[in-house]
């Protein structure tokens, strides 16, 4: 792996900080850049209370000196600032007790089925100061508050590949079982100027109001609604990823971090699940001559079906990857559960949480592209430092623009 981070913090507890190390030196990187990513990830229809407390701001700590980065590891931190109200619950240090008469305090021993709170009890034993099981242990580093951080590391793996022509966009297509109408493929490169506009962030009007009264009829009802968001990338050059090995093929590292994400359930690349219902003459994208269309590669495709990757490999075409994500597993009309400790049947925990978070959902996905994809570009290409992996990559776009003329000219010669 050329490029590879690391996430570490709680929900609750005094900050979040990422690490990313293999970052060529010379990338231009700014805080705010950083932030407004952040910041999208925080917006949406359907989000919870804790949205208004947090107003996440990175603090670069390493790595980074007079807006480069400097090719060694890069340190963010975002600052909890709901800390303030958990420190006794939280802290670090050893407690000699403290008031369990809140909600806050009182061990958490009841189950919220689609939670890790189970396995993740039996897996790791979880005990307070008091020797006492407490499940607090696994939500709070279980919790999707640990996406912040991906989003941090994703903006600098995107820094690398805009500085290399790549950008990565996405939008929502369903929410609770309604979607979009539309076909084609968005412009990865102003999808995110157009997406973010949307309280939902979808691209059509229509399925934006239908969305938007799914969302408040789940809230009005203390439920959660889930839905299918899309990641577009541009850009990419031809042969990133590998055919040769199945922990190479691109594809397969792509749906890996796009599943690691809270609450994902599915992925979908290029035509997905629907190509499995088609005829392979329907499916398969056929080969055009370019007629004078403009573009890096040395012939067209008619379509894009398989959504930017043959093979495990990229080949030129626009990345399409749909990733579904179920409703939200905690509900303030808790579900039936049980108490791990006494055995008793009794509601679940119910943790403050979103309606929806599909919209914020897409920007986590982006993130994981990005964090893949770069890693793919410096496997494939290298380079210490940026003007020496761009070098590397332009000359590999010329070879392929011309590649057709080239065996042209290759066979007149013979």
């Amino acid at each position: 792996m050329n490029l590879r981070f690391l996430t570490a913090g709680e929900s609750h507890g005094p900050a979040l900080t990422s690490i990313i190390e293999g970052v060529p030196s010379g990338v231009p990187l700014l805080a705010q850049q950083i932030n407004e990513h952040l910041a999208r990830r925080q917006q949406g229809y359907g989000r919870g209370g804790r949205m208004k407390i947090e107003t996440d701001q990175a603090v670069i700590s390493s790595g980074v000196r007079h807006g480069l980065t400097m090719g060694g590891p890069i340190t963010l931190t975002v600052a909890n600032r709901d800390y303030a109200s958990w420190d006794d619950v939280m802290k670090p240090e050893p407690v000699e007790q403290y008031e369990r008469n809140s909600v806050k305090t009182r061990p958490i021993t009841v189950m919220r089925p689609g939670h890790v709170d189970f396995a993740g009890a039996v897996k790791y034993d979880p005990r307070d100061w008091n020797g006492e099981l407490d499940m607090r242990n696994i939500l709070e580093r279980a919790s999707a508050r640990e996406t912040t951080m991906r989003v941090a590391a994703g903006a600098v793996a995107r820094r690398i590949l805009e500085e290399c022509g790549v950008f990565i966009g996405s939008h929502v297509v369903e929410i609770g079982g309604h979607g979009v109408h539309y076909t084609g493929t968005p412009d990865a490169q102003t999808l995110n100027e157009i997406a973010d506009a949307s309280p939902v962030r979808c691209l059509d009007q229509e399925a934006e109001a239908r969305m938007i009264e799914i969302i408040d009829g789940a809230q009005k009802n203390r439920d959660t609604v889930g839905g299918v968001f899309e990641v577009v990338v541009s850009g990419l050059p031809v042969g990133l990823g590998s055919h040769v090995h199945w922990d190479r093929k691109l594809d397969g590292r792509l749906a890996g971090a796009l599943m690691s994400i809270h609450a994902m359930k599915g992925v979908e690349i290029g035509l997905g699940f629907e190509a499995a219902r088609r005829l392979g003459s329907q499916v398969h994208d056929p080969f055009v001559p370019k007629n004078g269309t403009v573009s890096d590669l040395p012939v067209a495709r008619s379509r894009n079906n398989a959504g930017g990757l043959e093979g495990g490999v990229t080949n030129g075409e626009p990345l399409v990857c749909r990733v579904a994500m179920k409703p939200i597993s905690t509900l303030m009309n808790a579900l039936p559960s049980v108490n791990i400790v006494t055995g008793q049947e009794t509601a679940a925990h119910v943790e403050r949480s979103d309606y929806c978070a599909v919209p914020a959902a897409g920007v986590v996905g982006e993130a994981m592209v990005a964090l893949v994809l770069a890693d793919a570009l410096l496997e494939k290409f290298g380079g210490d430092f940026l003007g020496e992996l761009q070098e590397r990559v332009e000359r590999h776009r010329e070879r392929t623009r011309t590649l057709i003329a080239e065996q042209k000219t290759a066979e007149q010669v013979g």
